[in-house]
């Protein structure tokens, strides 16, 4: 009877969704509005700031509170009732972290055309995705991505080989996104950075560690709508303003076609000079066409290996519905990086009319918060004040006391939270954003902490060391593991380490070196045995991490700098700033493009293969290794093969039946 009236009661809380979702919807722009005509009535910024941020986390926190469960299948795959069309949103979440919502537009920002291939490559991802992973993942019935590996490969080795990828490749990209939501609060709220990462690590908390994935599914749909609003209402704005036409993706060209007639026009003026301007539309300027397949390679099928996202095809209740759910994932996705190139264009534009030609003593006041923090140099020193860059520009030979393309830098991850003020927008649009994302931030390190937490707890802890664990046990270890990775990953960001840009720009490649042969091997082809799964992910994990570690720490054996570049800055939103104090001050450290900074060097080692798309050599490693070690052996057992047939049929029963 209590089975029934829980399932009773969740099928009434799937049904009331829409309604749910819309009246939240309605609700958040109604919120919107509130904050517009405090504006109006001279309500303080900070003020204004703080209750943005703190009405979306509370709301955050309230729907995880909620959903707290006691359920191990509630807890780790979310019941497996969640709707195609909502996990898509959730999934669009999931993957929306900084990264994509503050470091996408500023990557295509500074790299125009050659940008487009992180677009490309982490939407083609979904592809494989849903044709190759997603849906068998799902009929086979697992938890997590371990257990997969550890039932089609005969044991805990497999098991733990994945956990070991699972986690290289999440810690320090949940690590970056609590910077992130750091970063959002220091600026914005004007809390110190630290008390700042640790109250952002107080809202990832509140939303995951009671109600495990059933909590973050139904916040990351929240999360969704205010970043998605958030991203597309400053740029929808200036479409209007500008060209009459509410669609940017309609006036992009038309935004295009004016940076171009500005570049020739800075250019005539002398505020810009040949050197220094690269056109937007002009490929293979900052990558090679070499680096930029290969990265679009990469960023695609790291995307169809990170385990936080293929954990999310687990909460579908059928394997239809999982396939469906990637095309909603695409969908939602789609709506972001479709606007992407619109919001870099903007942002150029905007930049290039309302910074550059500007007086120094008439530069606004919005620049300083920025400056002071690092983010915005002038003429070689920080924006800190008025001041200060006219102290700065004036100790520079002839400088004509205005503000010149090469005398302006900015670093990438400003530029979608700085458009609205670029702009000249009210100050409600730039709380919008703020909100929007801090709500990448949040929902991408739920899931990344979630993932990692289930795996501690349920492919380490249950599954290896205590198979009785009763279920409250197992919940409470989940729950402490959870907080304390939490914990760790603060504490971490809140150090501000120098290689965590790199370490989150290379997890693409590792988690494609390290899962992705041995999955779809697993999947499509039963000849594939445990020794040679283990031997290829070793090798091609082993491989890319050699890579990595060489081209970063030994730059003596045949690896040089390839100038300066947004790779890492782009997969993160999290800039440091001592990192990118120090990639200005080194020789010839803007020669990619004068007026953006960088965290780090982007290097380059054999075959110019930049370190960033490692995965490049780990994967076909990985595949050859896999076939040729299970050629070697023995064929795995009949009953195995029959289960790797039975995985691959769309109906039917789940081939790892839960216990109930």
């Amino acid at each position: 009877m209590a089975t029934q009236a829980t399932t009773g009661g969740s099928s009434d809380f799937i049904k009331n969704l829409g309604r749910m979702y819309g009246t939240y919807t309605g609700a958040f722009v109604g919120f919107i509005i509130l904050i517009a005509l405090l504006e109006l009535a001279g309500v303080p910024n900070k003020v204004l700031g703080y209750m943005f941020v703190g009405f979306t986390i509370l709301v955050y926190a309230v729907i995880g509170v909620m959903t707290r469960t006691a359920q191990v299948s509630e807890y780790y795959v979310a019941g497996r009732v969640v709707p195609a069309f909502y996990n898509g949103m959730a999934t669009g979440a999931d993957w929306m972290s900084a990264a994509s919502f503050v470091g996408m537009a500023g990557s295509l920002f500074l790299l125009g055309y050659d940008g487009l291939t992180w677009v490309l490559g982490w939407t083609g991802g979904y592809v494989l995705v849903s044709v190759l992973i997603g849906p068998y993942l799902r009929k086979f019935g697992a938890y997590t991505v371990p257990d997969f590996m550890s039932f089609r490969f005969g044991g805990n080795l497999a098991r733990f080989i994945a956990v070991i990828v699972l986690v290289c490749c999440s810690f320090t990209y949940v690590t970056a996104q609590v910077f992130g939501t750091g970063l959002i609060a220091s600026r914005f709220l004007g809390m110190d950075f630290t008390v700042a990462v640790y109250a952002g690590l107080a809202g990832i908390l509140l939303c995951s560690m009671l109600g495990g994935m059933k909590a973050v599914t139904w916040t990351q749909i929240a999360q969704y709508i205010v970043l998605i609003i958030a991203y597309l209402t400053p740029i929808v704005i200036l479409s209007t303003q500008k060209y009459g036409i509410p669609i940017p993706e309609l006036t992009y060209g038309q935004a295009i076609a004016d940076i171009t007639a500005r570049e020739q026009q800075m250019l005539q003026t002398g505020l810009a000079t040949a050197a220094g301007l690269k056109p937007h539309i002009q490929p293979f300027i900052n990558y090679s066409p070499l680096n930029f397949f290969a990265i679009m390679f990469c960023m695609m099928v790291g995307t169809a290996s990170l385990p936080h996202i293929l954990m999310r095809y687990f909460t579908t209740p059928t394997v239809r519905e999982a396939r469906q759910s990637v095309a909603w994932s695409l969908f939602f996705i789609f709506l972001l990086y479709f606007s992407a190139p619109a919001y870099a264009a903007f942002s150029k534009l905007e930049v290039y009319t309302n910074i550059i030609g500007r007086d120094l003593a008439s530069i606004r006041p919005w620049m300083f918060t920025w400056g002071e923090l690092g983010l915005i140099q002038i003429c070689g020193k920080n924006a800190a004040s008025v001041d200060a860059i006219v102290a700065a520009c004036k100790a520079i030979a002839g400088h004509p006391g205005v503000v010149r393309l090469q005398d302006f830098v900015i670093n990438t991850d400003v530029i979608v939270l700085s458009t609205p003020e670029i702009a000249g927008l009210p100050y409600v649009i730039s709380g919008l954003v703020a909100a929007g994302g801090l709500a990448a931030a949040l929902s991408t390190a739920d899931g990344l902490l979630l993932a990692i937490a289930n795996a501690l707890s349920h492919d380490v802890y249950y599954k290896m060391l205590d198979p009785n664990a009763p279920t409250v046990r197992r919940l409470t270890v989940a729950r402490v593991l959870l907080f304390f990775v939490a914990v760790a990953a603060a504490w971490t960001a809140s150090t501000k380490p120098a290689d965590i840009l790199a370490m989150v720009g290379w997890a693409f490649s590792l988690a494609m070196a390290g899962n992705f042969p041995a999955l779809v091997m697993g999947i499509w082809w039963k000849r594939a045995t445990a020794t040679g799964a283990i031997c290829g992910m070793l090798a091609g994990f082993g491989l890319c991490l050699f890579y990595l570690v060489v081209t970063r720490y030994f730059p003596g054996f045949g690896v040089k700098y390839a100038g300066m570049s947004s790779l890492l800055n782009a997969q993160t939103g999290a800039p440091l700033i001592a990192d990118m104090a120090k990639a200005m001050a080194a020789p010839n450290a803007m020669e990619a493009f004068p007026t953006l900074a960088h965290p780090l060097a982007n290097k380059v080692g054999w075959f110019n293969l930049n370190n960033i798309a490692c995965g490049l050599l780990g994967v076909p490693v990985g595949f050859l290794t896999i076939y040729v070690v299970s050629l070697m052996g023995k064929e795995p057992s009949a009953e195995m093969q029959a289960y790797v047939d039975e995985i691959r049929k769309p109906r039917g029963r789940t081939v790892l039946e839960e216990k109930t």
